[in-house]
């Protein structure tokens, strides 16, 4: 790369890793490797982050991650995991909905039961 190329990329740099060429070169090589790498990773920790999230919302209905997806993919439901995180989050009835498809498909579903609600705290003295 020429030196305004590499000053232009190391300007938010601290140091002289934004204004001093050689040290510049070194840091904008070691941050395009980050953001390479970086950009794969991303993928890999909003996928997690969804399955997470999705499990949370199929245990509020009794219901584990595992047997909620093997449920789904039992009765056909072709659902990827982002939109099933978006319905749990804003859609808790047509997550509910989802949840009982995937409750009758799979018999392991059935046996499950429902956590009581926790109401509040109560303070004992």
């Amino acid at each position: 790369m020429k030196k305004k190329e590499v000053l232009k990329l190391a300007k938010g740099f601290r140091g002289r890793a934004k204004n001093c060429i050689r040290i510049a070169r070194e840091r904008v090589e070691k941050a395009l490797q980050y953001s390479y790498r970086d950009r794969r990773n991303k993928k890999r920790d909003m996928r997690s982050l969804w399955i997470q999230r999705i499990n949370a919302g199929t245990r509020q209905h009794g219901v584990n991650y595992g047997n909620f997806m093997h449920g789904l993919m039992k009765e056909n439901v072709q659902l990827n995991r982002k939109v099933l995180f978006e319905l749990s989050m804003h859609e808790p009835y047509s997550f509910k909905a989802l949840v009982d498809i995937s409750r009758s498909a799979f018999p392991g579903n059935k046996t499950a039961i429902v956590p009581p609600k926790k109401e509040g705290l109560a303070i004992v003295l």
